[in-house]
């Protein structure tokens, strides 16, 4: 039977069967992944207040400016933010079946899951890459020239000037909300990459795998966020 311990720190006995990965101020894997847990939760928390003051401003705006607004809106192109909508949808599931797997300790299927979700996060960018490309031809991107006529366009169908100056409000809280969440996935695929790497090399088991548990929060948060981009942003009207 183990001694008694001081200051419910665990005996001698109870650390010689501790798993490699816990942390030493832990008492066991469940205490330490309910810390792993509020803390990835107290992240997200920060990071709705953040996003949501970004929210705000955009519905202040808008009912400020709701005509220049709504022909922001119409030149964005919603068959794009459609389709990146489906493959953050998928990516979601790709995620939740990465931490499926790990629950069940199957290390190459943890892999493949977020090889997926890797996939599909790069498909979303890449395709975003191609909505900015495509404002930066038209001169729909905030500064001197927005609005103007750009090269092969007919002079009169660019913005009307008294029109200007609340669309380029518009793309400017377009640019930084979407700006913003394109960050957040540029920094969740190297981090995903890393957890597949570690679970690869069999780092991850049914016993342990919060890591995968915790990036899997963080990228539904992310996938979360889109939801409420799209329609705020491509299909309000």
């Amino acid at each position: 039977m183990p001694e008694a311990t001081l200051a419910g720190h665990p005996s001698h006995e109870e650390h010689s069967h501790a798993h490699p990965r816990l942390v030493h101020h832990f008492r066991h894997l469940g205490q330490q992944k309910e810390a792993a847990s509020l803390g990835m939760w107290v992240f997200l928390a920060q990071e709705v207040m953040f996003f949501g003051g970004l929210f705000f401003a955009y519905t202040l705006y808008r009912n400020l400016y709701h005509g220049a607004f709504e022909l922001g809106s119409h030149l964005l192109d919603w068959r794009l933010g459609a389709g990146n909508t489906i493959v953050l949808i998928g990516s979601s599931v790709t995620m939740a079946m990465a931490v499926h797997s790990a629950a069940l300790g199957k290390r190459k299927a943890i892999v493949g899951w977020l090889v997926a979700t890797i996939l599909l996060g790069s498909v979303f960018l890449g395709v975003k890459v191609v909505e900015y490309a495509d404002k930066f031809h038209h001169n729909l991107v905030p500064g001197a020239s927005f609005g103007q006529p750009y090269p092969g366009m007919d002079p009169h169908h660019g913005i009307p000037e008294h029109m200007r100056r609340p669309t380029q409000i518009y793309y400017s809280l377009y640019f930084a909300m979407t700006g913003l969440h394109a960050l957040h996935m540029i920094v969740g695929i190297p981090i995903l990459a890393g957890i597949a790497w570690f679970a690869w090399k069999g780092e991850y088991s049914a016993r342990f795998h919060t890591p995968v548990e915790m990036v899997g929060l963080y990228w539904h948060f992310v996938d979360i966020v889109w939801i409420f981009l799209f329609p705020l942003l491509y299909l309000i009207h």
